[in-house]
């Protein structure tokens, strides 16, 4: 199913590889506080360590303006990186000059070193083919493990594959292939849970999945598009106007598929989303003007988790509610927690809110499969190319 070539492929004892990570965490005083990414990269790591490999890991973090900034520095991940590795990890303040080169000669067999924050160089972003090469410059082979980054065409993430024979990490084939997987040979039923505030940023997804899901879960702000293409007034609730036309269409095509769209049917509604907002339930018919849904109600969560219970194969992406502040989490915790108790379904769940989610919850160990990208599993599901991606070599 998956066909790149992975590191599985090419021997890589003695070879200096460059190594492409997303190691793009939140930090607090200097510390990481989530290590999911960086933890998700050790499998590939491991690997070419043991297999003699003199790795070079590089990777961004936030979004410094083309130039050093001690605040994006990638030190802390380095000692985190580490710790989880039970080995030495050289940092090197420096990308692609005379340190970053001194550095790589040094190395020795199955030696590991961090370059700084890759989009500290502004060519990073721009995909700039002189930065690209000089990254190349630095090693024999090239690996992408970002999935999280590979939908950009970044210097590190695409560009740097046309100067080096270049690779998929055991992570990015993962990501790749169970997503692939599930779309194409599901366990039914099939029951997506789509969230988040925009329909306009699913549309895609919502289109592919309509081919081969039975049914569609959707919650969060998007859901108010769609019950205004059934008719349904929601107060100030958030909507998308010039998307409720494609939303018709959408529900036709999913009554054309025989796919169940399950909508909403009461909200927790507030006239303000703040965390010592009043709150009130109401049918979703019932939402007066100056007041906003800004989670789903109980009844819906009885429904939604009606559907969760009998799935075999299940993809969660997106919070069906404000979840960051408690009168609005309850929502996405009942949805959390009743994804996480169907042990019989093979369990997939995508994207920054839905993950912090499942941590809030902590359910995230009884999850089957939790993607470390959200930006790219969206793409991937709608069938869109990822750059990082389609400059691999084929298998």
């Amino acid at each position: 199913m998956f066909d790149k070539k992975t590191i599985k492929d090419v021997d890589v004892r003695g070879k200096r590889v460059l190594v492409r990570v997303d190691f793009n965490v939140p930090l607090s005083e200097g510390t990481v506080t989530d290590d999911t990414r960086v933890r998700a990269a050790l499998p590939t790591l491991r690997y070419l360590v043991d297999h003699g490999a003199r790795v070079i890991v590089m990777s961004h973090l936030g979004r410094p303006k083309g130039a050093p900034d001690p605040q994006f520095s990638l030190r802390p991940v380095r000692r985190l990186l580490q710790r989880l590795l039970g080995r030495n990890v050289v940092f090197v303040d420096d990308i692609v000059g005379p340190e970053a080169h001194d550095a790589v000669d040094r190395m020795v067999d199955g030696e590991i070193i961090m370059l700084e924050n890759v989009r500290f160089e502004p060519g990073e972003k721009t995909n700039d083919p002189g930065f690209a090469k000089a990254l190349a410059s630095l090693a024999d082979i090239y690996v992408n493990d970002a999935f999280g980054a590979a939908h950009r065409a970044h210097a590190s993430t695409e560009g740097v594959a046309h100067f080096l024979p270049a690779y998929a990490g055991l992570l990015l084939a993962r990501e790749v292939e169970t997503l692939i997987g599930m779309l194409t040979k599901p366990e039914r039923p099939f029951v997506a849970i789509l969230g988040g505030s925009k329909v306009s940023d699913k549309f895609g997804v919502i289109d592919r999945l309509l081919d081969c899901v039975d049914t569609l879960i959707i919650g969060g702000g998007m859901c108010f598009t769609l019950l205004v293409a059934k008719g349904v007034s929601v107060g100030d609730s958030i909507v998308e106007a010039e998307w409720v036309e494609p939303a018709k269409a959408m529900l036709a095509k999913a009554v054309e598929r025989g796919v169940e769209i399950m909508l909403p049917v009461d909200f927790v509604i507030a006239d303000a989303i703040e965390a010592d907002a009043e709150t009130r339930i109401v049918s979703r018919e019932e939402i007066p003007a100056g007041q906003m849904g800004l989670d789903i109600g109980p009844t819906t969560v009885e429904l939604f988790k009606g559907a969760i219970s009998t799935a075999r194969t299940i993809f969660w992406n997106g919070p069906m509610g404000v979840f960051e502040m408690a009168p609005f989490e309850n929502g996405t915790k009942q949805i959390a927690i009743a994804v996480s108790r169907n042990n019989r379904a093979a369990s997939i769940v995508g994207g920054g809110d839905s993950v912090a989610a499942l941590k809030k919850f902590d359910v995230e160990d009884r999850i089957t499969f939790v993607s470390t990208g959200g930006g790219a599993s969206m793409k991937l599901l709608e069938g869109s190319e990822l750059p990082g991606l389609a400059a691999l070599l084929d298998a």
